[in-house]
């Protein structure tokens, strides 16, 4: 597998740390309030990077974190007049709510900050003691100019970042582009004991103490937004490999930014969405199929017409599974045909192609053309004559395929409501008695209901609209 490595700004050959098994750290959300569309697409993204890992049969370890202490959250909690914690407890439980409902799957482990304050300690410590951070009144600092590879990441110069950064009035740092590790208390915050005094992390710190329990010192691939390259990945892997002494993440991926009706998403426009208010006009699985619509490094554009677009495929795809499964139910099961092990032959091809374009930087958008080429030939190649071993062939396929990348998790539907069958029962009787107006008067009364209805030699196949 090809992965574009950020931090050599090339696609590099993906070899496991240890064979077999993948380490994958993923930045999460700071819970202060629900997560926004821009948040969804990493989260799908990297989703999808595990379930195709676990295809491959690697064992998979995905690391998650919650940010769950940090300015926004105290101001918010203040404002509500709660705890910390307890507004962490709440939009933590909402994170799980959209994660669900988007179809990505619960990380191995969710790190909460608040829960490695030891672990915190432990490494700030560490980069203090050997001589790579500084503490005045109760804050600690990292010192960038000790760190002869910062900006490795990002591609920058310190210089020039220096050159454009500020120092507050109120900041002590030595050097501008210095960060916190630790923040003394101050009046009404949260804070926990330690060698500077009662205080809390920086924001930075947490990641590299959470991935460094969970996945070792070093690991295979740490991601997240492209804009959180830099700072945030960029002090990650100072501070983490000042520590050690060793190489922290060996490939760094980042997703591109989500525009928004073709303009950038911002409050200040006012087409900053969170996943709950967008799940309120469309349904969380057209999101998913238009985040996987595009490669996650470039830009993706969120707009009605898009969304109408993903719904509009990702219904040819339940669509095409319900047709497999009304033709499995009725095929006669016989020995294949040459014409059924042709089919087969070009489905594995398809499914070959389909590994071959995530094996190129997770290139999800050819993915699902692959996917699309099965429905094709499917449609095509498949009727009421077909065995029940061809028709299974190509609807596990199609399954397995569309589960890597999170789609049709849908339950096909087991039987019909109760007045729907009813219906289907009254026309298919009209038929029987070549009562033509009738079983059109009842076509149009299921479709009104939300149900299409297509005759078959095998009788009447009614799905979803």
């Amino acid at each position: 597998m090809q992965i574009y490595n950020s931090a050599t700004r090339k696609k590099e050959e993906f070899v496991p740390l240890h064979p077999g098994k993948v380490g994958i750290y993923a930045c999460g959300p700071t819970v202060y309030d629900y997560f926004h569309i821009g948040n969804a697409r990493p989260f799908i993204t990297f989703d999808v990077l595990r379930r195709y890992f676990e295809h491959r049969g690697y064992e998979v370890t995905f690391v998650q974190n919650f940010t769950d202490i940090d300015d926004k959250m105290i101001k918010r909690a203040n404002k509500e007049g709660i705890t910390v914690k307890e507004l962490g407890d709440r939009f933590i439980q909402e994170y799980y709510q959209d994660a669900k409902a988007l179809g990505i799957r619960p990380a191995t482990v969710h790190p909460r900050a608040t829960e490695h304050i030891g672990e915190i300690i432990h490494l700030v410590k560490t980069l203090e003691d050997k001589g790579y951070a500084y503490e005045v009144d109760g804050d600690v600092y990292f010192d960038t100019k000790k760190d002869m590879g910062y900006g490795k990441l990002s591609g920058q110069n310190l210089d020039d970042l220096e050159a454009g950064a500020r120092i507050d009035v109120d900041e002590v740092k030595k050097n501008p582009a210095d960060f916190a590790l630790w923040k003394a208390q101050k009046p009404g915050e949260p804070a926990w004991k330690s060698p500077w005094g009662m205080g809390r992390p920086g924001w930075h710190i947490e990641c590299s103490a959470m991935s460094m329990k969970y996945l070792g010192e070093t690991f295979d691939i740490h991601c997240g937004g492209k804009d959180l390259l830099f700072p945030h990945h960029e002090n990650e892997v100072a501070q983490s490999e000042c520590a050690t002494g060793k190489p922290f993440a060996r490939y760094w991926m980042h997703n591109g930014f989500i525009n928004i009706d073709n303009e950038k998403m911002s409050k200040s426009l006012g087409n900053f969405f969170t996943v709950r208010d967008i799940v309120k006009e469309y349904d969380p699985e057209d999101i998913r199929m238009f985040m996987l619509s595009a490669h996650y490094r470039s830009p993706i554009n969120f707009s009605r017409d898009m969304v109408a677009q993903a719904h509009a495929s990702l219904q040819r795809l339940y669509t095409a599974r319900e047709n497999l499964l009304f033709l499995k139910k009725n095929a006669p099961d016989k020995a294949l045909t040459a014409d059924e092990e042709a089919l087969l032959t070009r489905v594995k091809e398809y499914a070959d192609r389909f590994d071959a374009a995530m094996d190129d930087d997770l290139n999800t958008a050819d993915a699902l053309g692959a996917i699309f080429e099965i429905v094709k030939d499917a449609n095509v190649s498949l009727n009421q004559q077909s065995g029940k071993a061809a028709v299974e062939g190509v609807l596990k396929t199609l399954l397995e395929l569309t589960g890597v990348l999170g789609l049709l998790m849908k339950e096909a539907e087991e039987g019909l409501p109760a007045e729907i069958q009813q219906m289907a029962d009254e026309r298919a009787q009209a038929r029987k008695e070549k009562n033509w107006k009738r079983s059109d008067e009842l076509r149009d009364a299921l479709a009104a209901a939300g149900y299409l209805v297509k005759d078959t030699p095998q009788g009447q196949n009614i799905t979803k609209a």
